[in-house]
């Protein structure tokens, strides 16, 4: 089974209810039409209710077995007001504006979130990345020990781990690879104690959305000392912090991507790591390395790139690309379903 039907058939499972804030654009209308015919979860819609069961029954879906919330009725909604309040008080605030922001579908998706009145939330094909990741951090808020919220890619690759020093390619009968690559989509020039943070909020997730046990390769241009400069000793510090927040992760650095991935490379350059040549989590040093090595693997090795996830909150809120389409909806909606508690 590959990777995107392992996705969809443990959330079909294990259903979770999942808030979709964006019902006025057909495509993530044209998504829960399809959630509900292969029953991957419980599609919760913000909007007004007659125009979204329309357009849902249109679009092939059953308006009667959706639950729809409009959120600029205000019936019920004290509570997300005033949590939003005592929140946003010291920003400066008030009640007014509070009652007012409760109105804004990201924001009442993302307190529902907050409130387990679901189990996540699906937002980004109509607004920014910018607004997603404000409403969930202002109503969310990190997981625990998490003080960075940052993003992973699902790289889902043909078979690679039997290429040699010496040449060859893939065994196109060995199954394929699912690599985790943070952080590609949120902070631009992490610190050492930030790709440590980034680096567990990936192996938490790993474990939720692939279900696998997540190997960790701290990326650089050095393998094991083989090269100097302030960028090494930063993932080296990295390393350190890392290995004292997740003592059971399997983790090294600094690895060289050859090195982490590939297990002749790994015997020669890191002989004595125990990551080198099996790394399934690679961190990279920063958005620009992350950001430009997922493009790549995606354009040129033919590799399916399923994200950005958004990792290191307490409960997941996940962003999706404006150009997202139905499908693209659909796989992060049954992601999030997995991420949920």
């Amino acid at each position: 089974m590959d990777f995107i039907a392992s996705v969809r058939s443990r959330a079909r499972a294990r259903p979770r209810r999942i808030v979709f804030p964006e019902s006025g654009d057909p495509r993530t209308i044209e998504a829960v039409a399809a959630i509900q015919s292969e029953g991957l979860l419980h599609p919760v819609l913000l909007g007004t209710p007659d125009h979204v069961r329309d357009a849902l029954a249109g679009a092939g879906g059953d308006p009667d077995a959706v639950e729809v919330v409009d959120p600029l009725r205000m019936d019920g909604s004290g509570r997300h007001v005033e949590t939003l309040l005592q929140l946003r008080r010291a920003r400066g605030m008030t009640l007014s504006v509070a009652r007012e922001r409760v109105r804004d579908p990201l924001i009442r998706g993302a307190l529902m979130v907050r409130f387990g009145e679901v189990d996540g939330s699906v937002a980004g094909a109509v607004n920014s990345t910018g607004d997603v990741l404000r409403a969930a951090l202002w109503c969310v808020g990190p997981d625990d020990g998490i003080k960075v919220v940052s993003s992973a890619f699902y790289m889902v690759t043909p078979s690679f781990r039997a290429l040699t020093m010496g040449g060859g390619g893939p065994d196109p009968a060995a199954p394929g690879e699912v690599l985790t690559f943070t952080d590609c989509a949120v902070v631009p020039e992490p610190t050492a104690p930030q790709l440590a943070q980034i680096a567990a909020a990936a192996a938490r997730a790993r474990r939720r959305v692939v279900g696998d046990s997540p190997t960790v390769a701290f990326l650089s241009y050095s393998t094991k000392g083989s090269a100097v400069g302030s960028s090494v000793d930063r993932i080296r510090e990295a390393l350190a912090l890392f290995r004292d927040m997740e003592p059971g992760v399997p983790s090294d650095g600094e690895l060289q991507a050859d090195a982490a991935l590939i297990e002749a490379v790994g015997r020669r350059k890191a002989p004595h790591s125990a990551v080198a040549g099996s790394a399934n989590v690679l961190v990279f040093p920063d958005l620009d390395a992350g950001n430009i090595a997922y493009k790549l693997v995606e354009r040129l090795a033919g590799a399916r790139a399923v994200g950005p996830i958004i990792q290191g909150l307490r409960r997941p809120c996940n962003d999706l690309s404006r150009g997202a389409s139905a499908d693209d909806i659909v796989n992060v909606a049954a992601i999030t379903s997995l991420m949920a508690p």
